[in-house]
């Protein structure tokens, strides 16, 4: 019987080491989740304006679509389009561009813009493909607000203009992200 004991007592050891290392386990997870709840908060604060990227591909809206395909390169995924003045009046992400090649679907109706779409060729320009009324966000705007933004549009890039409509850069997820790592560390 003094056997039957013993066992019982390394089964209730085992147990209780287990319940401690679960509980331990719980309360480095709660930790960890309030210092990202900290840091999420503190990142919802920060300015735009410092984790946008101020070196962005600027076009206007009669530069050749050629261009566009030679300078989206490496960590460029998107074009600002501006008038002369540095003013907002398009937007293209290389997924606008691959919209804009994509075949037609097998029983398409064949119309006047569809054919429009598909004449792409070396006289096409950048105002063939931008778009034109672009969602954006105030350069004096707060991340919280940009990620919100993002959330609800669906948009990965947001151009950050002023009262002017002047852009000043571009906003990435992958900036945010590259804060949120920082800040994570």
């Amino acid at each position: 019987m003094n056997t039957l004991n013993a066992g019982e007592k390394s089964h209730e050891a085992k147990a209780k080491k287990i319940r401690i290392i679960h509980s331990k386990r719980r309360l480095l997870q709660l930790k960890r989740k309030e210092e990202l709840s900290h840091n999420i908060r503190y990142i919802s604060k920060v300015p735009v304006r410092i984790v946008m990227d101020r070196d962005f591909l600027v076009l206007h809206p009669g530069d050749p679509l050629s261009r566009l395909v030679q300078e989206l390169r490496g960590e460029e995924s998107s074009a600002v389009v501006t008038d002369e003045e540095g003013r907002l009046m398009g937007f293209i992400t290389m997924k606008d561009l691959l919209h804009f090649f994509e075949p037609p679907r097998r029983y398409s109706i064949v119309g006047v813009g569809l054919l429009k779409k598909y004449s792409v060729n070396r006289a096409s320009n950048v105002a063939d493909i931008m778009v034109r009324r672009p969602v954006t966000i105030h350069v004096d705007e707060n991340l919280g607000r940009a990620i919100k933004v993002m959330i609800e549009t669906g948009k990965h890039h947001l151009p950050v203009v002023d009262d002017e409509n002047r852009v000043h850069g571009v906003l990435e997820v992958k900036d945010i992200i590259r804060l949120i790592r920082i800040v994570s560390s």
